[in-house]
């Protein structure tokens, strides 16, 4: 029986976990679920390396910790599983898109990220849904299954992970799934919303204001604004090939 880890970055209690871990309980009876304990959203790969990490057993087979998105993978395949390894990691079902550059700060791509380092086929999933509206979490929920099937079936190389965003459409307006390259946006504006607390010193918050452009249709962004499943095979090994050359000569 295929043995399923579950985790995220919403924390333990988000609703797209609930709906992650009924998808994997439809495709195996052995599922774990190790997330964290409080959100995470934008911890990318951190690790906790100043604080001692806290696991805390939920029920059977789940855990909460306290600590990043990394380091729930980590404790779940070096502290949980002494007898056997997960044939399959699958992480999210995240509130909200991970498409374009926002994989390099996400916290759900990074828990694929981190499984496949340690040799476990690894999936992240996303459910894209628009601020003041509700999350269509049925869409993800519907179509997960078989899109999951389907990459076990074909398989991927070690190394790499898979990247799926559900579009913000109902199931039945799903037009298809689509294999895509990661994009990239062209509006995005960091805010930096000063404040001051009851002591008289300042503090921040770090928001984004994304503006809506039109994106490269054959890419993730382009894929999932038209309606259809984004799939994109990531690589953990970031090197430019392209320059490999001319710095090589340039460096002489």
């Amino acid at each position: 029986m295929m043995r399923i880890l579950v985790s995220n970055d919403d924390g333990i209690h988000a609703p797209g976990l609930k709906v992650l871990e009924k998808i994997a309980r439809s495709l195996s009876k052995d599922v774990w679920v190790v997330a964290p304990e409080f959100e995470q959203s934008g911890a990318s790969h951190s690790l906790t390396l100043t604080m001692p990490l806290r696991l805390r057993k939920i029920a059977a087979r789940k855990y909460a910790v306290r600590g990043t998105p990394t380091d729930c993978v980590m404790m779940a395949m070096h502290e949980i599983f002494k007898d056997k390894k997960p044939d399959l990691l699958l992480s999210g079902i995240n509130r909200g898109a991970n498409l374009g550059e926002d994989v390099t700060y996400s916290g759900t791509v990074a828990v694929a990220m981190e499984g496949s380092l340690l040799g476990v086929p690894s999936i992240a999933l996303s459910q894209c849904f628009q601020h003041g509206h509700p999350v269509k979490w049925a869409t993800a929920e519907h179509h997960a299954p078989k899109v999951i099937k389907k990459l076990l079936k074909s398989g991927w190389p070690k190394g790499t992970l898979i990247n799926v965003n559900f579009p913000d459409v109902v199931a039945d307006s799903v037009t298809g799934v689509e294999v895509v390259p990661q994009g990239q946006r062209d509006l995005t504006d960091l805010l930096l919303d000063a404040r001051v607390d009851a002591r008289g010193v300042p503090y921040y918050w770090i928001g984004f204001r994304r503006q809506k452009s039109k994106s490269k249709r054959h890419t993730d962004l382009g894929a999932t604004e038209n309606g259809a499943i984004s799939v994109t095979p990531l690589q953990l090994d970031l090197t430019h090939d392209a320059s490999m050359k001319a710095l090589k000569t340039a460096l002489r």
